[in-house]
């Protein structure tokens, strides 16, 4: 009987592990598409501090002119800049395209990126009839001490259609 139990209570703990990890990867894709999510909130309201919160103090980031903006003071003054300048007003809408698991911890985001609102872009991109630049972004965020931290953030323009 001894026996029976323990191969119970150990079959029960096999079977439920793969269920405990699958929640576990789709609690951090629902964290992650917030994030996602709240950048587009806090870029609409024009707030780059907000924006900027899951940045890692060492992101590597690159905006569409090819502009190197590592580091979250950069990264995060050059967000503040560009909200009071050449895209104040404007509106951002997200769509993950594909969010992958390198590992628990480590997560790839590529994001269909649109900016409505603008006459021009600053690398020169083509913007649409009705005002929208459209970029592919790709995040890569990290879970430090229990958090989600972006840390990359990698955007270029659409090409325009030939």
């Amino acid at each position: 009987m001894t026996r029976q139990l323990a191969f119970l209570i150990s079959s029960t703990f096999l079977l439920s592990a793969p269920v405990s990890a699958q929640d576990a990867r789709q609690e951090a894709e629902a964290a992650i598409r917030a994030i996602v999510s709240n950048q587009a909130i806090s870029w609409n309201a024009g707030n780059a501090a907000e924006f900027c919160q899951s940045a890692a103090p060492d992101i590597s980031a690159f905006n569409t002119s090819g502009a190197d903006m590592s580091g979250k003071t950069r990264f995060c003054q050059r967000q503040q800049q560009i909200l009071a300048s050449i895209f104040k007003g404007t509106t951002k809408k997200q769509v993950v395209r594909r969010l992958r698991f390198i590992t628990d911890d480590v997560v790839i985001v590529d994001i269909d990126n649109e900016i409505h609102g603008l006459t021009t872009t600053p690398s020169g991109a083509p913007v649409t009839g009705d005002g929208v630049s459209k970029t592919l972004l790709m995040e890569v965020f990290v879970k430090r001490d229990g958090h989600w931290l972006m840390e990359a953030f990698h955007n270029v323009d659409v090409a325009a259609p030939k």
